[in-house]
């Protein structure tokens, strides 16, 4: 489940109200928690309070569930750099939101993702949002990555597409 990054009044981070709301959701039965995905804000934080946060939840969740780390966007050298300098260790997988604004081809999302597979410490999970990137992830570039890297273990995918997804699970490998 992506959870909200609270804030204060002044813009900074509650981080008791953070507390509440993983404290919640994990009462509450979530399978996971997703940590800096496009729910919880990642585009409007500093690299600073990512790193915070991600250390922040994973200490609060005590391994009560896995957490998922949104490391994503458009920018693929800062992306990488993310992968290499973020605490990672405990983090279960990785969750990338496809690039936005730029709208890349299939052949720039692919080598776009396929730096971020081979940087990544952890699982990366595709994240197909394209009312939010304006493209959508070709189902033939997500079918070449799963089969070139190992580490691409899943798509989370926000197309409401069911002819797209029929496509993914009859293509998988």
């Amino acid at each position: 489940m992506a959870i909200v990054t609270p804030f204060r009044s002044d813009n900074s981070i509650d981080y008791p109200a953070l507390e509440k709301v993983i404290e919640h959701v994990i009462t509450e039965g979530v399978q996971n928690i997703v940590s800096l995905g496009t729910t919880g804000e990642n585009a409007t934080l500093s690299i600073e309070e990512k790193i915070q946060i991600v250390r922040f939840t994973i200490e609060k969740t005590d391994n009560r569930v896995p957490v998922v780390v949104g490391i994503g966007g458009n920018h693929t050298a800062e992306i990488v750099h993310q992968l290499q300098h973020f605490p990672l260790e405990d983090a279960a997988a990785v969750l990338s939101v496809s690039p936005y604004y730029n709208k890349p081809s299939a052949e720039g999302l692919y080598r776009h993702y396929k730096a971020i597979a081979e940087a990544s410490p952890k699982p990366v999970v595709l994240y197909n949002v394209p009312g939010r990137t304006g493209r959508s992830i070709p189902v033939s570039t997500v079918v070449r990555l799963a089969n070139d890297f190992e580490n691409i273990a899943g798509l989370k995918d926000a197309s409401g597409d069911i002819l797209y997804c029929m496509e993914l699970v009859s293509r998988k490998p």
